[in-house]
């Protein structure tokens, strides 16, 4: 169930993002897989979640790169890298390229747009 309906269709159909450090995602430490909130898609894992120091969640890997789009984003006068739930086109954040091995990535997601289903995860 979506908690605050108004920043999560700001987020993902509008492409807002959220404050720093204000998700509740971003210090979360449960085991399990991370779903687009909108269409419940699987994005994200656990297993590949670090602590960026960003104000949001960070992953160095996406569960399945068929399930995201990235875009190249150009607004605020900048060149980003958008990612989209490719299920249903949500707006999940962005990408860049200072993670940690072993990808270099650095998904950087808002809490909003996503919905977690804690389970016992398999390395």
């Amino acid at each position: 169930m979506i908690k605050n309906k108004n920043l999560t269709q700001k987020v993902t159909r509008e492409g807002a993002t959220e404050p720093a450090f204000s998700g509740k995602y971003n210090d979360y430490n449960k085991n399990g897989i991370y779903n687009c909130i909108n269409c419940n898609s699987k994005l994200f894992s656990s297993i590949h979640k670090f602590k960026s120091t960003s104000g949001w969640p960070s992953f160095f890997y996406a569960i399945n790169q068929q399930a995201i789009l990235e875009v190249q984003d150009k607004s605020y006068g900048m060149l980003r890298t958008e990612v989209k739930c490719k299920s249903c086109d949500s707006h999940l954040g962005h990408v860049f390229p200072d993670g940690p091995e072993p990808s270099g990535l650095r998904y950087c997601i808002n809490s909003v747009a996503l919905d977690f289903k804690e389970k016992k995860v398999i390395k």
